[in-house]
């Protein structure tokens, strides 16, 4: 399997973490799709989850058509999403935000 592809999943993961973290804190999803999925979803855990499982397929695709420059630039911007996601939540921690 691709490097690329193997870190869009983990990106993937770590923002599913992330944002659970965040609405364990009472933080609203700020993804207007993803609200939207956990809104009309039985469980917003699903709604997240099923969001995060089109997006691994949307990698999948993106890797089987060759699209490494897309899956890199889409991984640079989940890394930045993620470090973003993890100061605010260490921030919040500290009483900072």
């Amino acid at each position: 399997m691709n490097q690329l592809l193997i870190q869009y999943s983990y990106l993937q993961v770590l923002d599913l973490m992330t944002t659970l973290a965040f609405l364990l804190h009472g933080i609203q999803e700020g993804n207007p799709l993803v609200r939207f999925a956990m809104k009309f979803t039985s469980n917003p855990i699903a709604g997240l989850v099923l969001i995060k499982c089109l997006a691994l397929g949307l990698g999948v695709y993106c890797w089987q058509c060759g699209r490494q420059r897309l899956l890199t630039r889409i991984n640079i911007l989940f890394a930045l999403v993620v470090a973003w996601n993890l100061a605010a939540l260490i921030a919040g921690g500290m009483g900072v935000v």
